[in-house]
């Protein structure tokens, strides 16, 4: 004889098939002895401790990962204010009717504006060797302020991980690549970059060369002739965040 069993409106009604077309129901306070089918829920297989530990020790480590990354961020926020400082002295001085000199910039980002004719095999070695080989790639160049670094790693920064170009959208990819060297985060590699810090060339040589969007509004004028006559090569100095807020 077999049994098969359902519950509806919260009684139990019992299917007694006692033939090879013959079947009836009756209805029961409990399954009968040996028939467990329906009777057992199911369990839920208990999760080892090794695996909770393991998952717990992840989530905590993540969890100091953001505060630490977080206090960085303020970290260096604070420190913007020292950026600041040359202004204030500047003005200072212009109204004593003196002058102030700063100190000389170390960084300096270099644009690409003009192909290879007429140019010699040296330069094209440098062009080479800087990694600029397309027009635009971001020869004239300058001192980027803090703003156009934070921009362009943040906007149009990529990453040159295992030979292939990635957005730099996650935190984790510079963790991966420049981890060892204490850069975990985009703050890190902002500062690192702006500050030319002791493991700039590491960081640099992550970010994959920028490249201007699109150009200059009215198109360059003289390529070949300096910017203080009126031209487009060689030294902007700190006029190529111009060049940058408008590529």
């Amino acid at each position: 004889m077999e049994y098969y069993s359902a519950i509806k409106k919260n009684k139990i009604l019992l299917f007694v098939k006692d033939g090879p077309r013959g079947c009836h129901a009756k209805e029961v306070n409990s399954f009968p002895a040996g028939s467990t089918e329906g009777a057992e829920e199911k369990k839920v297989p208990a999760v080892p401790e090794v695996l909770k530990k393991k998952r717990r020790n992840f989530a905590e480590l993540k969890i100091a990962r953001r505060k630490l990354i977080y206090e960085k961020a303020k970290h260096y926020h604070r420190n913007t204010g020292r950026y600041t400082e040359q202004i204030q002295m500047a003005r200072m001085a212009r109204k004593a009717g003196n002058f102030y000199v700063p100190a000389e910039p170390k960084l300096a980002f270099v644009i690409r504006i003009r192909g290879i004719s007429g140019v010699s095999p040296k330069v094209r070695k440098v062009l080479q060797l800087l990694r600029l080989c397309q027009i635009f790639n971001g020869f004239t160049w300058g001192y980027p302020n803090l703003k156009s670094v934070n921009e362009l790693i943040y906007k149009r920064g990529y990453g040159k991980i295992n030979r292939n170009q990635i957005a730099l959208t996650d935190n984790t990819l510079i963790a991966q690549s420049l981890g060892k060297y204490g850069i975990i985060c985009m703050e890190d590699l902002i500062h690192e970059i702006y500050t030319v810090g002791k493991r700039f060339k590491e960081a640099n040589n992550l970010l994959w060369p920028f490249r201007l969007l699109s150009f200059p509004r009215g198109g360059m004028k003289k390529k070949t002739t300096h910017f203080v006559e009126s031209g487009d090569a060689r030294n902007r100095e700190d006029q190529i965040n111009r060049l940058l807020l408008e590529g």
